[in-house]
């Protein structure tokens, strides 16, 4: 199924969604109306307080897709359309309300319906220079605006709700479409007219706050066979309302979205009822990191089996087993290009496919100690590759690849290797979440499973990790020689050279731990043997016959050396942390 099919039959089974010529939007004020079309009240909709107030979502006539030209909405817009005031320059705003005043007048005046009519009076009397303080708050200025009828606004009966107003809306989408026929549809298959323009795709992050489109053709270049705008598409007026509808319900809430660095992610199952919710939950859990309120619950208790390494068929036993076979799962990534919104992945597979790449994710990222969070969500592990730990500054691609890495189970992005690899040489940080990522590129792209272990492996004998441990231990020495307050260890000024280039390194840390554990040894004279003998025993690891410091490492070796330099550092932290004065551990 293509993706907006999916897109369309997701609407079909989201009752609570807009119907046909209506959409979701963000309305801050409601003008109440006296019958003669004088003003009874301006009232607040948002909710909360102070400057966190947010404008309440509200089904009303569908908006304009507006670019340069100005095109009114119906029964509500913006303060600069419907009122001619905006907080801007409003170089255009006389324009923009005489186009509103003009198009309400043209749809509804004909009717006689006691709250159109009033809204026709308003309009009639209404001048920009009335809008002043304290009626009319500052904060209303270009926020969107709908009308009532005052006896009747209470009761959260707009105008757009009235029977009257629906009957000329609908009229006035028809004689807009024109004749009710036209090529095949796409998505439906069936004959139905075109739809030129598609709906506005909103809530993107990053994205223009007028919204952008999937499908659009704004160049010649991009048109085919004399065909013009949505006819190089031929998808229909109700199918392309139907999906960007759907599309636009998700982005707009949380429950079915999660935020991948610049790729604003939604998710949905094919199916209804509570195996679609319990998959959705599962989904926004995995990748929202562990929802405490929700452990106990089933999904919850899938969820801590498959990270235990249970195959997900088992885990769903005797909770939900329906999760685990038949339950078609969506995954869509979007990211913004000016107008426009690209695709950055694209998955769709039976949820127990996505539930065991996923598992498999978890054990490839998984590493002792771990950290405060046993479980993060991507977004952190994505945040480790960025300057400054800053979303914005993760690299637009890598997350989308590593999003499509998890979902299907392929091999993880080699910029994702390069890129933590580089913050570890530029700050110097090398934390459980860098380590998890490093090892999850070497078991999944140079299939080393032996050679990244989960935790301290003393027989691991590959170079990179025995290099790793050993720098730790000269840097363990520094610190039990001179304390932990020094001004800079040897991993602040060495770490990034001697992971790259041990051979210019090493030799000068050799140098250096003689005199430090010379130092232990006049006070802790056991804690020295210790530190020689595990030194001792990593340099007895290395191979008979070659230089034990290689002129340079290659990536998937600077990775190893960044997993046993954290191995073996918490190891004698750890011993250190529970032995007493005097005992003599390294």
């Amino acid at each position: 199924m293509s993706l907006l099919a999916s897109l369309a039959r997701a609407y079909d089974r989201m009752p609570e969604l807009p119907r046909p010529s209506y959409s979701t939007e963000k309305i801050g004020f409601v003008i109440g109306l006296n019958p003669d079309g004088t003003i009874a009240s301006v009232s607040d909709l948002r909710d909360g307080e102070g400057r966190k107030k947010t404008a309440r979502m509200m089904q009303v006539p569908q908006g304009a897709k507006r670019t340069a030209a100005i095109v009114p909405n119906l029964l509500w817009d913006k303060t600069a359309y419907v009122l001619g005031v905006t907080a801007g320059e409003g170089r255009r705003t006389a324009d923009e309300h005489a186009a509103f005043k003009a198009r309400q007048t043209e749809v509804f005046g004909a009717s006689d319906d006691e709250g159109l009519v009033a809204f026709l009076r308003f309009l009639d009397r209404w001048t920009p220079d009335q809008f002043v303080s304290p009626g009319w708050p500052e904060e209303m200025k270009d926020a969107n605006v709908v009308f009532a009828l005052e006896s009747e606004r209470l009761d959260r009966v707009y105008l757009h709700d009235r029977a009257a107003a629906r009957q000329r809306l609908a009229q006035s989408a028809i004689s807009a479409k024109g004749p009710q026929d036209g090529p095949v549809c796409l998505i439906t298959g069936a004959p139905a007219p075109v739809a030129r323009l598609h709906p506005a795709i909103k809530n993107i992050w990053g994205g223009q706050s007028s919204g952008g489109a999937i499908v659009s053709f704004n160049l010649e270049a991009f048109t085919s066979y004399g065909h013009e705008q949505g006819d190089n598409a031929q998808i229909s007026e109700e199918a392309a309302f139907r999906y960007t509808t759907a599309l636009n319900a998700m982005l707009a809430g949380r429950r079915n979205r999660v935020q991948v660095a610049d790729a604003s992610t939604v998710f949905w199952a094919d199916a209804s009822g509570f195996v679609a919710e319990a998959a959705e939950d599962a989904f926004g859990q995995m990748f929202n990191g562990v929802d405490e309120a929700r452990q106990g619950d089933k999904v919850g208790q899938v969820l801590e089996r498959v990270r235990a390494g249970i195959p997900f068929p088992e885990a769903t036993a005797g909770l939900v087993p329906d999760l685990a076979h038949g339950v078609r799962f969506h995954v869509l990534g979007l990211a913004p290009n000016a107008a426009r919104i690209a695709i950055r992945f694209w998955f769709e597979d039976d949820f127990g496919v996505l539930a065991e790449n996923y598992r498999r994710y978890v054990e490839d990222l998984r590493v002792e100690p771990a950290g405060r969070d046993p479980y993060p969500p991507l977004w952190r592990y994505l945040n480790e590759t960025a300057v400054l730990g800053k979303r914005e500054n993760v690299q637009p691609n890598l997350a989308g690849e590593m999003m499509r890495a998890i979902l299907t189970g392929g091999r993880y992005p080699m910029t994702l290797l390069s890129a933590v690899l580089t913050r570890i040489r530029a700050d110097g940080e090398i934390n459980a979440l860098r380590v998890g990522l490093l090892r999850a590129v070497l078991r999944r792209n140079f299939n080393m499973e032996k050679e990244a272990p989960v935790a301290l492996d003393p027989d691991n004998r590959n170079k990179g990790y025995l290099l790793g441990r050993l720098f730790a231990l000269y840097e363990y020495a520094q610190t039990a020689a001179l304390g932990r307050n020094v001004n800079a260890t040897i991993k602040d000024k060495f770490y990034a050279s001697a992971s790259a280039s041990p051979r210019r390194v090493f030799s000068l840390l050799e140098r250096g731990s003689v005199n430090h554990l010379s130092k232990v040894g006049k006070q802790r004279p056991g804690q020295r043997v210790n530190l020689e003998r595990a030194i001792g025993e990593i340099m007895g690891a290395m191979t008979p016959g070659e230089d034990p410091f290689p002129a340079s490492l290659p990536a998937e070796d600077q990775a190893l050396f960044g997993l046993g330099y954290y191995h073996q550092r918490n190891q004698q932290f750890v011993k250190q942390d529970s032995s007493a004065p005097g005992e003599g551990q390294p």
